[in-house]
């Protein structure tokens, strides 16, 4: 499932939360350290916009919304996704797919 292999990603290169060492970080912490990084945070977590205050970073967050969390129900928002982080503004949630 997409939820145990999150990835972080930036224009130019995608790393996976724990292969940078950095499972089981939360929310507030991951986001703080991967606006250091990164242009924009990719996720599936459908909460993030209620549990995080988003204005508070420096990155751009875009949820994930397929029609589950499997992957290839993800990879069908590739696409949408690839216009979308051209676009992805800084401290806000952006939503690709349904």
């Amino acid at each position: 499932m997409i939820g145990d292999s999150r990835t972080i990603w930036s224009v130019t290169k995608s790393i996976r939360v724990p292969r940078r060492g950095w499972a089981g970080i939360k929310n507030g912490d991951l986001l703080a350290l991967a606006e250091k990084e990164f242009d924009a945070f990719i996720t599936v977590d459908q909460k993030i916009s209620t549990q995080q205050d988003l204005t508070k970073f420096k990155i751009a967050v875009v949820l994930l919304r397929g029609r589950t969390n499997r992957l290839e129900h993800i990879r069908l928002l590739v696409p949408e996704l690839l216009k979308t982080l051209q676009q992805a503004t800084t401290g806000v949630l952006t939503t690709v797919g349904g």
